[in-house]
């Protein structure tokens, strides 16, 4: 929703600040006023080109400010879910501030012009994007985006409410198509391909055939190490052995009278335990026991080492497998762990690569599989939209009725493609039309090359109503473009007077129920129904080159004279009485 527009120095308005309403906002002002550079801001900040023309005279360059609120909610499992503009300002970088985005341009009167979203400088299409989930303009020079069949499919699908179908087939449709591109992989390739596949498959053979296991070369030096060093270990854990406990040796071991540190120990534990008084003489004998326990532990380790360390045989055996893996390592490592993860990574590189006629053939039996699967997701997608295609255009002619187009009516067609060849793409299988007939005897015309300014913008309030009755019909109280939206209405009322004047305005408060509302109109039987009215009037030189623009809200009294003003070009009266006739009446029930 649109909280604040900024505008300086843009054509005739050096300043101005309009805050709309929640609901509807009018703005009004007398022909040539400049009420147009409100939509020329309004498009500024949206992307749209800059025009080094609609600065100021005297002044050197033009800017405009767009605050916008925006939401996150609670989804039912606790997750937060931001708006579609808010995951678009933070790929670009920006995080909402109190929940508001800044969006800006600045219009020099040479040079680039610059594009801002929340005081980072950012490329004006990104501004666009996130206008375009923002705002929506109808105006003259804005109706042909709903020429393109991209658009009325959009709006087909929002008035449909088909998110469950149109989810299920674009699953379908990706895997589809990422079949179709391993397809193209596979049957495109050139000889560097085969090369890389050769490569892969006898290098998979090689580490295959060694067999390696993690960490199995770290093992086989180890015990090369012992074999290497077995005369210094069998002479060191000799040693330390008879220097511990003698009887683990044996013959030529025996050092000496096989007076050890086990057998010592175990004469000073008897000799304190001798005593026979007590105190601390049981303590000690106990902790030299305890010493004891744990030499023998260690005795126990250094006699398994004695005679393990393997032949000469062994030695060759082993630098035979350690030089074999090194092999490995060197080549995929720098560990026998990585060179497993590059060979498991290989063998599915490997099928993507693999072009044989047998692998080809399967591939496309799986693709044939999940076409039928697309297809079929496609023709429940085509059905919910042929029956919502019927029924939207009956409902919009229903209101155009009541907006003084008396035999204009809007037709939907939805035409599955057929044929031999592929007829799916991103969003289905439909070709998707809007035809409209401007009035009684008029030819059905695609939209965009049938109507004027002021019907197309009447077609697409019509348009705009009846998807928010859907969204209220199927959510309860919320339209089904969100709340969030600000719709922006430009020449709806040309051509129209009288009651079909006040239907027109009824509608747009309607509208306005559900979503922010700001109409550029010439009529008072529309402007009466704003919940909020701004008047643009040609103020007094203002010092500088030309006539300046003020933007003035209006309440009470002096909206009264406004409306008057609008009825009759005076504030006499009678005009003044029938404008606060026409305010007191201009209330939706």
């Amino acid at each position: 929703m649109l909280e604040e527009l900024d505008i300086r120095n843009l054509g005739p308005i050096r300043e101005a600040m309009i805050a709309p309403a929640a609901g509807m906002t009018a703005i009004t002002g007398e022909t040539g006023a400049g009420k147009s550079m409100l939509l020329s801001a309004i498009r500024l900040i949206s992307g749209g080109a800059a025009e080094a023309s609609r600065v100021s005279a005297g002044a050197d360059e033009a800017w405009a400010q767009g605050i916008f609120a925006v939401q996150e909610t609670a989804a039912a499992d606790g997750d937060v879910q931001a708006d579609t503009a808010v995951a678009l300002a933070r790929e670009a970088g920006v995080e909402p501030e109190d929940g508001e985005l800044f969006l800006s341009r600045t219009v020099p009167v040479s040079g680039r012009s610059r594009a801002v979203l929340g005081g980072k400088t950012v490329p004006r299409s990104v501004l666009g994007a996130i206008a375009g989930e923002l705002v929506t303009i109808h105006g003259q020079a804005d109706q042909l985006r709903i020429a393109s069949s991209a658009r009325q499919r959009e709006f087909l699908d929002r008035f449909a409410g088909d998110e469950s179908e149109l989810t299920a087939y674009r699953q379908a449709w990706d895997e589809l198509t990422a079949m179709d591109e391993r397809l193209r992989r596979l049957q495109s390739q050139e000889a560097s391909a085969r090369q890389q596949a050769d490569y892969l498959r006898e290098s998979i053979e090689r580490i295959n055939r060694v067999e390696p296991q993690t960490g199995e070369d770290e093992d086989l030096k180890a015990r090369r190490d012992r074999i290497e060093n077995a005369a210094a270990i069998a002479q060191g854990v000799g040693s330390a052995l008879g220097a511990l406990d003698a009887s683990q040796l044996s013959g030529d071991a025996l050092d000496g009278e096989g007076v050890s540190a086990v057998d010592l120990i175990n004469h000073a534990a008897q000799s304190l335990r001798a005593i026979h008084v007590g105190g601390s003489f049981a303590e000690q004998a106990d902790r030299l026991e305890s010493i004891n326990a744990d030499l023998a532990d260690v005795v126990f380790s250094l006699s398994r080492e004695l005679g393990d360390e393997g032949s000469v045989e062994d030695l060759d055996q082993i630098n035979e497998r350690i030089h074999e893996l090194g092999e490995l390592t060197r080549r995929w490592g720098p560990t026998l762990a990585d060179v497993l993860a590059w060979r498991d990574k290989a063998a599915f590189e490997l099928e993507d690569l693999d072009a044989s006629p047998e692998k080809v053939a399967e591939l496309e039996a799986e693709r044939a599989k999940l076409y039928d699967v697309a297809l079929s997701a496609a023709d429940k997608l085509s059905a919910v939209r042929a029956t919502a295609a019927t029924d939207l255009g009956a409902r919009v002619t229903a209101e155009l009725a009541s907006l003084a187009m008396a035999g204009a009516s809007l037709e939907v067609h939805v035409t599955p493609r057929s044929g031999t060849d592929d007829v799916l793409g991103p969003w289905g299988r439909d070709d998707i039309e809007f035809l409209f007939t401007p009035f009684e005897g008029s030819p059905r015309l695609p939209m965009g090359k049938s109507a004027s300014g002021g019907e197309l913008s009447r077609l697409m309030l019509a348009m705009e109503l009846v998807a928010a009755d859907a969204g209220m019909a199927a959510g309860g109280d919320r339209p089904s473009h969100g709340s969030d939206m600000t719709f922006i209405f430009d020449e709806v009322d040309a051509g129209v007077g009288g009651k079909a004047a006040v239907e027109l305005g009824k509608r747009l408060a309607r509208l306005a129920r559900g979503a922010q509302v700001i109409v550029v109109t010439h009529l008072a039987q529309v402007a009466s129904w704003a919940d909020a009215h701004y008047v643009v009037s040609k103020g007094e030189h203002d010092g500088l080159e030309g006539v300046s623009t003020t933007v003035t809200p209006v309440e009470g009294e002096e909206r009264e004279r406004e409306i008057a003003r609008m009825l009759s070009g005076s504030e006499s009266e009678a005009s003044l009485g029938h404008a606060h006739e026409l305010l007191s009446e201009s209330r939706l029930e």
